[in-house]
Parts: structure tokens; C-alpha cells; sequence
């Protein structure tokens, strides 16, 4: 059974070790093992992740048979736009239905948090198989980029969007 809660703060030491089985496996194949551990650092030290809560990220935490395997992140950046930052499941619960709980989850967040019309969207890369979940899920290609992460490295992906009613 999957259940969802969402995360406090002090959960950061729980979704730093989610992130450190998920985002390598995840990224293995793409970017090469360096940029993976400074992307790691980036996204998942504790200070970011403490700075990411202050910034109004608000996370939630998916579990089955109450074992953490999967989360997401939504911030919002303007009235009507919200951003999915993160979403990831881990490898040995992928293909149960975690992944589309955790979207669905973050959709219905922002609903209850702005009821107007809005959109959310969210940076994938461009050669990530989940491409095709979030198309599933209902979202589309918007625009593409390459954006200077620090380091000299980029990430190259598709911004994605799905409009929310």
C-alpha cells in the first residue's frame, strides 16, 4: 500500500538518503559520476536541503508497506506558476504506482493552494526515460535549454508543463 506524507525539515537527513540510491541510479547513464556527486552535493547537502525547506519547497515523502521509497518537491514562483523540482522513486519501487501517487500528489498540493487555473512545470533532461511518464501524466514539451549549474556543468533538458484547472 502506498501512503504519502508530507515532509517537516527534519526529514532532510531521510530525503538526502532517498536521493543517494535514487539520483545516481537514475543519472548513471547520463551524466558522468562527477557531475552526479556535485549535483548530489548541490541539490541534496544539508544546507541546501535546510535553505530549500526556508524557500518554501514543500516536500512529501512516499512510503509502501511504511518504507520510504520515493518524493517529491513543488515550489511555487509566481501566482500562477509552480515548479516541480524534484520527484524520484527509488529503483526497487519503480513500476508500483509511486512515481504517479507522488505527481498526483504535488498536483493536488497546488490545487488546494491556488484553485484558480495555473501551471506547473518542471526541468527534465533531455535523455531521461522518465520523459515518458511525464507525458503520460498529461504534461508536454514547452521549451528546451541548457542551464550553467556551477562547476562548469549544465543541465541539458526539456522544460515540461501541465495546465492545472
Amino acid at each position: 500500500m502506498i501512503t504519502i506524507r508530507r515532509a517537516t525539515e527534519s526529514d532532510a537527513p531521510l530525503i538526502r538518503r532517498l536521493a543517494e540510491e535514487a539520483f545516481p541510479a537514475t543519472y548513471c547513464e547520463i551524466l558522468t559520476p562527477a557531475q552526479i556527486d556535485y549535483m548530489m552535493e548541490w541539490m541534496y547537502g544539508a544546507e541546501s536541503l535546510r535553505s530549500q525547506f526556508r524557500e518554501g519547497h514543500v516536500y512529501f515523502i512516499a512510503l509502501c508497506d511504511d518504507t520510504p521509497c520515493g518524493y517529491v518537491s513543488v515550489q511555487r514562483e509566481s501566482e500562477a506558476l509552480y515548479h516541480l523540482q524534484k520527484i524520484y522513486v527509488l529503483p526497487a519501487f519503480q513500476g508500483r504506482g509511486v512515481g504517479a501517487a507522488l505527481f498526483r500528489q504535488a498536483v493536488d498540493h497546488i490545487r488546494g493552494e491556488h484553485p484558480a487555473p495555473c501551471r506547473m512545470e518542471l526541468n527534465v533532461n533531455r535523455h531521461n526515460r522518465a520523459l515518458h511518464f511525464y507525458e503520460r501524466m498529461g504534461m508536454r514539451k514547452l521549451r528546451e535549454g541548457d542551464f550553467p549549474i556551477g562547476n562548469g556543468y549544465y543541465m541539458n533538458d526539456y522544460i515540461m508543463g501541465l495546465d492545472i484547472r
